[in-house]
């Protein structure tokens, strides 16, 4: 399953999220703290603590970071 590590209000997520609902696609989300030095988890997946932050284990994705690049691959991947 895709999950999605985002923040509430962020645009770059929102981006990501739209193309996610566009392409119908089954995802988990997890919200972060607006605090990026408090962002442990999105650093454990990704190596660093901006969002959006993909994660998709079937196609070897670990933590995909920049929206532009996400929505690249969903594209890619999923269209």
């Amino acid at each position: 399953m895709l999950e999605l590590y985002r923040l509430p209000g962020c645009p770059y997520c929102a981006k990501v999220e739209e193309k996610l609902d566009e392409l119908d696609l089954d995802y988990q989300t997890h919200t972060v703290l607006p605090f990026r030095f408090l962002r442990f988890e999105v650093r454990s997946v990704s190596g660093q603590s901006e969002v959006p932050v993909l994660v998709d284990p079937e196609h070897g994705i670990e933590g995909m970071a920049e929206s532009d690049d996400i929505i690249a691959h969903l594209e890619n991947t999923y269209a």
